[in-house]
């Protein structure tokens, strides 16, 4: 990407390189905890809670282009099983490496004779400025690289009933009684006649039958 505004040195993601004062080969290790920024992770899915502690660990090594990061980082992130909906934590570990150029140095580490203005070649390029460099983007792109896509609370969940939404794995027997909707119909008729049939049976007299004994007298 292209160069970003005066980076500030104060915050959690931004790290100083002028320890490696440019020398091929000078190597620094780094830890640091910091808390986690807001929608670190993949958004409406699982993801790392905002403020949450992140561990970092860090290795930089000068090259003659920049600052070679490799790193890892380790959290605790949230979601929910996209079988079952029930809230699930796992431990993320999320590991990453990235070059950090000198702006003034082109493809082969040797300075640039002239600056030159080109967009699309600094697009894909992370770059460092004043001796600083922000490894924000680079921890959001490893910790969604890092977490599932469809996250699930256990590899065996049989997920939700699609009738009454209950949880399959509380209940491997659930089941409900399939009606063929072809023969609902001919089911509530049959109902109907054996009703019938029973009211026959049990012998009631009708009840126009006292009006008709008063007409006889």
């Amino acid at each position: 990407m292209a160069l970003n505004a005066r980076l500030d040195h104060r915050k959690p993601l931004v790290f100083d390189t002028h320890e490696l004062g440019r020398r091929p080969g000078a190597l620094q290790r780094l830890t640091r905890e910091f808390e986690a920024p807001r929608d670190l992770g993949i958004q409406g899915v699982i993801g790392v809670p905002e403020g949450a502690p992140v561990e970092l660990e860090l290795r930089l090594e000068s090259v003659m282009e920049g600052v070679l990061v490799t790193g890892t980082a380790r959290a605790q992130a949230e979601g929910e099983c996209v079988r079952c909906l029930e809230p699930l934590e796992l431990e993320l570990e999320a590991d990453f490496q990235e070059m950090f150029s000198y702006p003034d140095a082109d493809d082969r580490g040797r300075p640039k004779a002239e600056p030159v203005d080109d967009a699309e070649e600094d697009e894909d390029r992370l770059f460092i400025e004043d001796g600083l460099f922000d490894l924000e983007p680079v921890l959001r792109d490893a910790v969604v690289l890092a977490l599932p896509m469809q996250p699930v609370c256990q590899d065996d969940c049989l997920g939700l009933c699609s009738e009454c939404g209950a949880r399959l794995t509380d209940d491997p027997d659930h089941h409900h009684d399939a009606t063929d909707i072809r023969w609902a119909a001919l089911q509530g008729l049959a109902g109907s006649l054996e009703d019938g049939e029973k009211d026959e049976m049990s012998g009631e007299a009708p009840r126009s039958a006292p009006a008709n004994e008063k007409q006889e007298k």
